[in-house]
């Protein structure tokens, strides 16, 4: 059997024959409806009249008992998983590239179209070695940008003023100019024969990938990640005793997560949301009622909802109705109801967390407490109740410039309560994210991990110094709606 692929760990590529190249769509499919023609007249969503997969006792067993393990590979049978090379997790196969010179949105539609959680960034078509990667992460800072939330401080002005410019006369943004608008993932690299313990003290210190390279050499021949790492020592974990050993205990006794978990309110403005993931750099974020209930998730990754001009107004509406819209098409693409399932609590076992982790490809979990009134009163809800609108295609083109967005003051409210599910969460009291658990692991194996909350409050710094948060006076905002900046390397 053959190491795990990271197609188990990203979702399908979208087969859409308005991705492939040189496909000419019908007069019928080239017109997509607007944002405000899809709230005026349209259709019955079929939603209205589906039921749900499964009944809510069904799903909520689904969740006190998520499925065990996968089968073990017996490759790695007998082996000690420290003298494991990285380079055996890793398929080049799975690599996906883009050039510096490509434009920002050539390059959103490869990443989004190919499935891939990040892009590798070279020169030239002809090279294997990489300079930087372009994720959503990237995606949602430029988006910030290029809608006016964010702005540079005062040393990268004339640069974005001049970047706009460009972009307002019609001309191509390429990635090299649309790279390095701050805080970052940090670009590392292994060889491929070094072992795992190199690369789970790296992620136990708060970095999310590495670039595995063959040894000797810059050509890149994979990608780790570390959900990839923690998927692996979870289906193979009676193989190695030191981490099996770990699981059956609960959170609260392990010591691990945060008890000051991020958050934010369901009636706030999904641009504030964005920007308060992209000042504390964060992946996901928990969306909460007024008695801190965690009634949603948004993740970067969601934000491939937002790439179409039409779909702006969705930055003036509320968490909530995101949360709403990220459950209704997720529904629509899978063929079936989804629910919030990003939450444990203090006495879950690690194991119980872990499988959450990798059946939902989480970054992190939510540690809740028992719900307050307002969530353990409400009555199960509705999947015909939630007024929501349909998103436009996340294949189509980045947000332009003119004319300015108009917030959409007519969209429809949606209230915590309405969401599939919402009463199955609780208060929000802390967070496990991968990054502490894979630190665990290595404390536990004697290694000595990099201290993931100095890397936290790095990323905030960076942040801080790279831009001023909040948005331009009047004056300004104009020539940043599409700010950019030089790539740093």
């Amino acid at each position: 059997m053959q190491a795990p692929s990271s197609d188990d760990l990203r979702s399908t590529p979208s087969r859409s024959s308005s991705a492939r190249p040189g496909h000419t769509p019908s007069p019928i499919q080239s017109h997509r409806q607007s944002f405000t023609e899809s709230l005026r007249g349209h259709p019955p969503s079929p939603r209205a009249t589906r039921q749900p997969s499964l009944s809510q006792a069904q799903l909520q067993e689904l969740l006190n008992n998520p499925p065990t393990a996968g089968t073990a590979d017996p490759r790695f049978a007998g082996k000690d998983w420290q003298t494991i090379g990285v380079g055996e997790l890793c398929d080049p196969a799975d690599l996906r590239w883009v050039e510096l010179d490509s434009g920002i949105e050539d390059a959103t539609n490869i990443l989004i179209s190919s499935g891939a959680h990040v892009l590798l960034v070279r020169h030239r078509k002809d090279e294997r070695s990489a300079h930087a990667t372009y994720d959503y992460r990237d995606l949602t800072q430029y988006l910030l940008f290029a809608t006016g939330q964010l702005q540079p401080d005062e040393e990268h002005f004339p640069i974005f003023t001049s970047l706009a410019k460009k972009a307002q006369a019609g001309h191509v943004i390429p990635l090299r100019d649309a790279k390095g608008l701050g805080n970052k993932e940090p670009f590392i690299t292994l060889p491929s024969n070094a072992y795992l313990t190199h690369a789970i003290e790296v992620f136990g210190g708060g970095v999310h990938r590495i670039v595995i390279v063959e040894e000797g050499t810059d050509n890149v021949v994979g990608i780790l990640s570390q959900l990839r790492l923690v998927k692996f020592l979870w289906e193979n974990g009676r193989n190695f005793p030191i981490i099996d050993r770990l699981y059956p205990q609960t959170i609260k006794d392990l010591g691990i997560g945060s008890q000051q978990a991020i958050s934010i309110n369901g009636d706030k403005a999904l641009k504030e949301a964005l920007k308060l993931m992209n000042n504390e750099g964060l992946t996901s974020l928990a969306v909460v009622d007024n008695q801190s209930n965690v009634v949603g998730n948004i993740s970067n990754v969601d934000v491939k909802l937002l790439t179409k001009s039409s779909s702006a107004p969705l930055l003036d509406n509320t968490c909530i109705h995101f949360v709403s819209v990220i459950l209704s098409t997720r529904g629509m693409n899978e063929g079936k109801d989804s629910f919030p399932v990003f939450h444990i609590n203090p006495y879950s076992t690690l194991a119980h967390t872990v499988a959450k982790l990798v059946a939902t490809k989480a970054h992190r979990m939510w540690i809740t407490d028992s719900p307050s009134p307002s969530l353990a009163s409400a009555s199960p809800p509705q999947l015909s109740q939630p007024s929501v609108s349909h998103p436009p295609s996340h294949l189509s083109s980045l947000p332009q410039s003119n004319p300015p967005f108009l917030p959409l003051s007519s969209s429809p409210s949606v209230s915590a309560s309405a969401l599939p599910g919402a009463n199955m969460g609780g208060r929000l009291a802390g967070v496990v994210s991968l990054t502490d658990i894979l630190n665990l692991f290595a404390r536990a194996s004697g290694l000595h991990p990099t201290d993931p909350d100095e890397r936290r409050r790095q990323r905030r710094r960076s942040s801080s110094s790279s831009m001023m948060r909040g948005s331009l006076d009047s004056a300004r905002s104009s020539s940043l709606d599409v700010s950019t900046a030089s790539i740093k390397r």
